[in-house]
């Protein structure tokens, strides 16, 4: 299994994730031709794409993603409330019907030799999720928007071998910056994304001896740095009360506008 950021930030997302066999696209939130200079470097086009799996209807998740699907014929997974929402971006044009296919929180589907299963997210769109995926005993998951984690998050993660997680801002360049109050308060909330620290939280509990490779994604461009949520989540794993430390994992951030590294599991 393979996973690859083609882009990830809050101006644009598109992860791949496949095997020899299966080509995905977790999300389309940057221009066809990103993608398809995104699909090249991992030496794919967009004729081997075998689905697009939409986490939820925010224009950052989906604004590339009518033009990819026309152009190829490219099947939709998302559930039944992000499909009514993307219906509705008149932005996106007309997407024939057909290519729709609805998947619901915690039922598995099959595309190819890969098997996928959504999980909730706590996040302000109409019926958002995030994706696990599994191929033979490998198992990676992509999660991003969401504003808390609970104990059924941290179940759903057990035994991952990559995960990519969002590090969305740092609480004080959130606090300090221009964005106005609502804005603020909305990310901060409980529907809204997690904060560097949190996300070292949350990563805290799913850590594991077999973990092969956690990926920070979805980097606000004006709240935050790499290299301040790298440090912050690894500080995090240090002062934690388990038995692991910064530096026991490989840990990567995807970088906002540009192809990050292949995570070979």
């Amino acid at each position: 299994m393979r996973m690859c950021s083609i882009a990830s930030g809050s101006s644009g997302n598109c992860i791949y994730i496949g095997t020899d066999a299966t080509h995905l696209l977790v999300d389309a939130g940057i221009s066809r031709k990103r993608i398809e200079d995104g699909l090249k470097k991992v030496e794919l086009s967009l004729q081997d794409i075998d689905g697009i799996l939409v986490t939820h209807e925010h224009s950052d998740h989906i604004s590339g993603l009518g033009v990819l699907v026309r152009k190829r014929q490219i099947p939709i997974y998302a559930t039944a409330g992000t499909i009514r929402k993307i219906k509705e971006a008149s932005s996106l044009g007309e997407i024939p019907e057909e290519l729709f296919q609805e998947i619901r929180e915690d039922e598995k589907f099959v595309i190819k030799d890969m098997t996928a299963v959504p999980m909730h997210v706590s996040h302000d769109a109409a019926q958002p999720v995030a994706y696990r995926f599994r191929h033979d005993r490998k198992k990676a998951a992509v999660i991003t928007d969401l504003g808390v984690y609970n104990d059924y998050t941290v179940e759903c993660l057990k035994g991952m071998d990559a995960v990519l997680l969002e590090a969305n801002h740092d609480v004080r360049m959130l606090e300090s910056g221009p964005y106005p109050y609502y804005l603020k308060q909305r990310i901060l909330g409980e529907r809204g994304h997690l904060s560097n620290e949190v996300s070292g939280r949350f990563l805290c509990r799913i850590l594991h001896d077999d973990l092969k490779a956690v990926v920070l994604g979805h980097l606000s461009k004006e709240n935050n740095m790499a290299e301040l949520a790298y440090e912050t989540v690894r500080v995090e794993i240090t002062m934690s009360d388990n038995d692991f430390k910064g530096n026991d994992f490989p840990i990567s951030v995807a970088k906002r506008s540009e192809v990050s590294e292949i995570i070979r599991i």
